[in-house]
């Protein structure tokens, strides 16, 4: 979740393509280059631990806009592990 976070932060595409389960992926992804993430808080978690084959994070993210005005969004994301690897497969806006 949070190389999620911080490839959003930086810009990095291709990290958060190679992160996201193939099976709901898109194609390609397109970032906002004026959208600036400032803070990731997360709220909370479920499974996920060694032995768990999928995982549950709930968490804030605040950014700020082109002109300045500050966004938060919170999610509730659904990860998977692959290969030995988590990857994340979806989640709920709020």
């Amino acid at each position: 979740m949070r190389s999620r976070y911080s490839a959003f932060a930086v810009g990095d595409a291709q990290h958060l393509l190679r992160t996201w389960h193939p099976r709901t992926r898109p194609e390609g992804l397109t970032l906002d280059p004026g959208h600036r993430w400032i803070g990731l808080e997360v709220l909370g978690t479920q499974d996920g631990l060694d032995g768990d084959e999928t995982g549950v994070v709930v968490y804030r993210a605040t950014s700020l806009d082109a002109s300045g005005a500050r966004h938060e969004m919170t999610e509730t994301s659904r990860f998977a592990r692959r290969g030995g690897r988590w990857v994340y497969v979806d989640g709920d806006v709020s």
